[in-house]
């Protein structure tokens, strides 16, 4: 493709590679790769019609490796098109651009809109180009909590909890009409550094000092592109259509030649002409055992739950990791001797107690064989830094967020609603602790006394577990429910260095004698085959359960939230009201508050 003024063409960009190695009389090969959708840590689920959006982080940053060395990638364009990335797959899509420009061939990035998450990209491109007229937006770092506990009393809801560690605030939304002092304390603290991680991200992207980079956050909470070009925050405006000479013109070249191939496809069409084709694909099991020496990467990514793992809450959201199906796959592992070594990819604020151990037991019994390594990504939180600690070697993203070593455990009492609405409520119990997960009324201190003494049975395990596998950790400075982002982290040992999901692969293989291109990766739980899937929908659709997929008035409730609270916000809460479902099951959780709503 030798033109690329056609916006047509320029709508198809598909993440790639541009370089300033061309001649001032030469071609310039550019590699396009472009950025839709979400960037997962685990490979997209196929639908019946097809690959699903997004790409995979790792396959991402395989491209940008393979771009540096290929002699047809002069430098890297990224096309973003309302990507979708948190702050650690920023950072780890970020140390694969630093090596590319290392190589002498120069990244150019291109948006039509600019937030804090694109400009944190934008710092480790040569180039950061706004489409004229368009919009970039850094008003700084905003967190909102919502405290219920009032809320909940007026419509007769007792919540009552106990936790385990001052620090812990799993329960404050609940429990409370405002921050207690060690929350405040604690997540302050876990603001400034987060904060700090952003400013030192765009200063040393951007080559600001504090002083220029305080002014252009003034003006640029809400700046159109030349305003953002005038206080250095890109580079440049430049209309779409103009995009191919403006490139041309800043490597001199004579012409473009536009590579579209940097990122392999792996979508997969179904042929519509082909009536059983439909019913080949249902029966099809994807074949999944390793073909050579490979590399196995368990995926833990969402809330922790007894059972098997769901594709999202009872009110929505990111899916859940069931300690049944972690268990299968780490069994499949441990009898596989072509897997060579482990690393668990680990983005989850916590759960299901019994489930964290379940796990974090099988892991054990894994690591007896081969080694297990750790990748934090966004968050490895109370049941996920429980997992975390049965690793050999913890790697974190400046921007993780670790620890929330803690208990909290409690229900909701909803005698007062029922009388408020006028449902009368008969209880009736056999036996001596028979009524302790009533729903009608809250405990007495002797039931509260039981639970505690229980969520402390539970502490002094997770703390067993973390002591046992950090050694020379101080608990005094990191439990009793403390957050703390990567380098924090490493600097107190509760990880071990500061490294993306690609190190910690790269350096096991090495480790385990593995030379690169000699091995596979495979991701697990493997992914479901399309008959898996329907089986999951149709038996959700007819009893939708905790953990299980969205159905009828709970579909309803999760989009009037959405509508109410913006979908942000709404995932944040529907985490909670998960939990407390969950909390009917199982009183005593390890999980981390997630009320924590950045912008």
């Amino acid at each position: 493709m030798r033109t690329f003024s056609r916006l047509a063409a320029l709508s198809t960009l598909t993440l790639a590679a541009l370089a300033g190695s061309a001649s001032a009389s030469g071609p310039l090969d550019v590699g396009v790769i472009e950025l839709k959708g979400s960037v997962n840590d685990r490979a997209p689920e196929q639908s019946l019609f097809g690959s699903s959006s997004g790409i995979s982080l790792r396959d991402l940053v395989r491209a940008i490796e393979r771009a540096k060395t290929d002699d047809k990638v002069d430098a890297l364009l990224i096309r973003l098109r309302d990507a979708s990335m948190n702050g650690a797959q920023i950072e780890e899509i970020g140390a694969a651009l630093k090596d590319f420009r290392a190589s002498g061939k120069k990244v150019h990035l291109f948006s039509e809109l600019f937030d804090t998450g694109e400009l944190r990209l934008g710092s480790y491109a040569d180039e950061v180009i706004v489409q004229a007229g368009g919009a970039v937006s850094l008003p700084g770092m905003h967190m909102d909590e919502m405290f219920l506990a009032d809320m909940l009393k007026w419509v007769g809801i007792s919540p009552d909890f106990v936790q385990v560690g001052d620090y812990k605030g799993a329960s404050e939304m609940m429990a409370n009409s405002k921050p207690s002092k060690a929350w405040d304390e604690n997540i302050n603290q876990l603001l400034d550094s987060m904060y700090g991680v952003l400013r030192d991200e765009l200063k040393a992207g951007r080559g600001m000092d504090d002083a220029k980079l305080d002014e252009a956050m003034k003006v640029a909470w809400m700046a159109d592109a030349d305003e953002a070009v005038k206080v250095g925050l890109v580079d440049s405006a430049v209309d779409l259509p103009d995009l191919e000479a403006h490139i041309k013109k800043a490597h001199s070249a004579s012409d473009v030649n536009w590579n579209n191939n940097v990122l392999p496809s792996a979508k997969r069409e179904m042929d519509m002409g082909n009536p059983f084709a439909i019913f080949r694909m249902l029966g099809e099991t994807p074949n999944r055992a390793p073909k050579r020496d490979t590399i196995a990467v368990l995926h833990i990514d969402g809330a922790i739950v007894d059972g098997d793992s769901t594709g999202g809450g009872l009110f929505g959201g990111e899916g859940s990791v069931g300690s049944r199906t972690v268990r299968k796959a780490l069994a499949a592992i441990e009898d596989e001797d072509k897997i060579k070594g482990v690393v668990i990819r680990i983005d989850s604020p916590g759960g299901s107690a019994i489930a964290s151990e379940v796990i974090w037991r099988g892991v054990k019994r894994v690591a007896a064989k081969k080694p297990v390594w750790v990748s934090v990504g966004s968050m490895a939180a109370s049941g996920g830094y429980y997992i975390a600690v049965s690793g050999e070697k913890i790697y974190v993203n400046p921007s993780s967020i670790v620890g929330s070593i803690g208990v909290v455990g409690g229900k909701l009492a909803l005698g007062g609603l029922m009388d408020m609405v006028k449902v009368n409520v008969v209880s009736r119990s056999r036996g001596p602790r028979a009524d302790m997960m009533s729903m009608a009324k809250p405990w007495n201190e002797q039931d509260k006394a039981l639970v505690r003494q229980k969520m402390t049975q539970t502490y002094d395990q997770f703390t067993s577990r973390v002591t046992a596998g950090r050694p020379g950790i101080d608990l005094d400075k990191t439990a009793a429910g403390r957050l703390f982002t990567g380098k924090k982290a490493v600097d107190l040992k509760m990880a071990d260095e500061i490294g993306t999901y690609q190190d910690a692969i790269g350096d096991l293989a090495a480790k385990v004698g593995l030379s690169s291109g000699s091995y596979d990766v495979l991701d697990y739980p493997a992914p479901k085959s399309f008959a898996e899937m329907l089986e999951e929908m149709m038996g959700h659709a007819a009893a939708p359960s905790v953990g299980g997929s969205l159905t009828g008035p709970m579909r309803d409730i999760s989009a009037i939230g959405q509508q109410l609270i913006g979908p942000d916000h709404w995932r944040s809460v529907q985490t909670h009201l998960d939990a407390m479902i969950q909390l009917h099951r199982e009183p005593v959780l390890l999980v981390s508050p997630s009320v924590i709503l950045f912008r």
